[in-house]
C-alpha cells in the first residue's frame, strides 16, 4: 500500500516547482523565462539572408586543384566588413594598384547601412558595397555579415578562390604580389604544412584555408556556456567548441562549407545571457570549420594582432606615432609561415605615416 503523502507537503512542493524550474531552465540551454533577450537577428532578416545562402550554395562546386591550363587565373576575393568609413582606403587602393595583374581580385564591402560609403570612380572600391545590414559587437550579427560576404563572393566571379576578411583597421603588410604568391604558389608559404611530396616537387598541390582554431583558452568553459549550460547539444559538444580570430583567409571549398551550414548555426545565431563571455564570430568559423575538415585548415591566422594591454576585449590599437619600418618588419615575422600578410588594430592617424614608408618599406618585399 502507497502511503499517503501529507496535505503541506504537497503544497509546498507545488508552490516551489515553478521556482525551481525558474533557476535550473536557464542552465539547461532553455530561454522560455528571458523574454528580456530577444534574437538580434530579426525574421525577415534571417529570412533573406536564408534566400541569398541558398542561392550561393547551389551556384558551383568546390574548387579541386590548381590548374595552370586555366584560361582565368585564380583570384583572392577582398572581404571587407566595418561599421566606419574605410580610413586605410588609400592604403590598399596603393596595395591593389601594384598588382602586376588587375584580374587577380575581387573587393566587396560590408557597411552600417546608416553609412553612405562613396567612392571616386576610379577607386577600386567603387561600386563594390554589397547590400548590408546592421551589426552589433558580441552578436551573431557579425556571423550574418561575413556570410553574406562570402555568399556574393561565390555568386559574382566562380574564379574567387581565396576569401580574405578584413577589418576597417586591417592594413596590409606585404606586396599583393607577395600575398598571392604566398597562397597560390609557395609550396614553403605555410610552415606548417606536412605535404612532403609538394616540398619535394617545390609546387602547391593544395589550398589549406588560414583561420586560428585553439580547443583550449582563457574562459573556454565560460564561452562555451554563453548561451546556458547544455544549449550548444548536440550539435555542438564542448569538445568540438573551438575560439579563434574573426578575420581568416579560407578556400572556396571552406566558403562553400560556411554558406551552406545551417546545423551549427541554429546554435551560434542564439542570443547569449552572458554577454561579458559571447563572441560568436570568433567561435562559429573555427568550430565549424575543424568539425567540417580538420585537416583543411592551418589553425593559425595571418593577421597579426597585438593581445597586450587588450581594453574592454580589443586588441592593442597601434598609433601614429608608434608606426615605423621597425613595426612593420616585427608584425611581419610568425611562427607558423614565412610571414604575416596583415595586421590589425591600427587608428585612422596611422594613414599619413604609412602611405609614406608604402613604396619603401610595405611594398618592398
Amino acid at each position: 500500500m502507497y502511503r499517503k503523502i501529507p496535505f503541506y507537503l504537497s503544497l509546498a512542493t507545488l508552490f516551489c516547482l515553478p521556482l525551481v524550474i525558474f533557476l535550473l531552465i536557464p542552465q539547461l540551454g532553455f530561454f522560455p523565462f528571458y523574454p528580456s533577450l530577444p534574437s538580434p537577428i530579426s525574421p525577415s532578416d534571417e529570412l533573406s539572408d536564408l534566400s541569398l545562402l541558398r542561392l550561393a550554395s547551389s551556384s558551383s562546386r568546390p574548387y579541386s586543384r590548381l590548374s595552370s591550363s586555366s584560361s582565368r587565373s585564380p583570384k583572392i576575393a577582398f572581404l571587407f566588413l566595418t561599421n566606419t568609413q574605410l580610413h586605410f582606403s588609400p592604403l590598399w587602393q596603393s596595395f591593389f594598384d601594384r598588382s602586376s595583374s588587375k584580374s587577380r581580385f575581387n573587393i566587396y564591402v560590408h557597411s552600417s547601412p546608416s553609412l553612405n560609403l562613396t567612392f571616386r570612380p576610379s577607386s577600386v572600391f567603387a561600386g563594390r558595397v554589397i547590400p548590408s545590414k546592421a551589426t552589433s559587437r558580441a552578436s551573431p550579427t557579425l556571423i550574418s555579415a561575413a556570410r553574406r560576404l562570402l555568399a556574393h563572393a561565390i555568386l559574382h566571379d566562380p574564379a574567387n578562390q581565396y576569401f580574405a576578411l578584413v577589418s576597417q583597421h586591417c592594413v596590409p603588410l606585404r606586396s599583393f604580389d607577395y600575398v598571392y604568391n604566398s597562397l597560390f604558389t609557395s609550396s614553403s608559404f605555410d610552415l606548417s604544412d606536412d605535404d612532403k611530396v609538394s616540398a619535394k616537387i617545390g609546387v602547391k598541390l593544395r589550398l589549406r584555408s588560414f583561420i586560428e582554431v585553439h580547443d583550449q583558452s582563457k574562459n573556454h568553459w565560460k564561452r562555451y556556456t554563453a548561451r546556458g549550460r547544455y544549449a550548444m547539444e548536440p550539435e555542438v559538444p564542448f569538445e568540438k567548441f573551438r575560439v579563434g580570430s574573426q578575420f581568416f583567409v579560407i578556400t572556396r571549398k571552406h566558403a562553400l562549407t560556411v554558406v551552406r551550414d545551417r546545423k551549427l548555426w541554429s546554435k551560434f545565431r542564439m542570443p547569449c545571457y552572458r554577454e561579458d563571455a559571447c563572441y560568436p564570430e570568433e567561435h562559429y568559423f573555427p568550430t565549424l570549420l575543424d568539425m567540417e575538415d580538420p585537416k583543411g585548415v592551418t589553425k593559425y591566422t595571418l593577421t597579426r594582432v597585438n593581445w597586450t594591454g587588450t581594453v574592454d576585449g580589443h586588441p592593442y590599437t597601434y598609433s601614429a606615432s608608434e608606426v615605423s619600418p621597425e613595426l612593420i618588419h616585427r608584425l611581419r615575422k610568425s611562427n607558423y609561415s614565412a610571414s604575416y600578410l596583415f595586421a590589425r588594430k591600427f587608428s585612422p592617424d596611422c594613414l599619413e605615416p604609412l602611405m609614406k614608408m608604402a613604396d619603401s618599406v610595405i611594398f618592398q618585399d
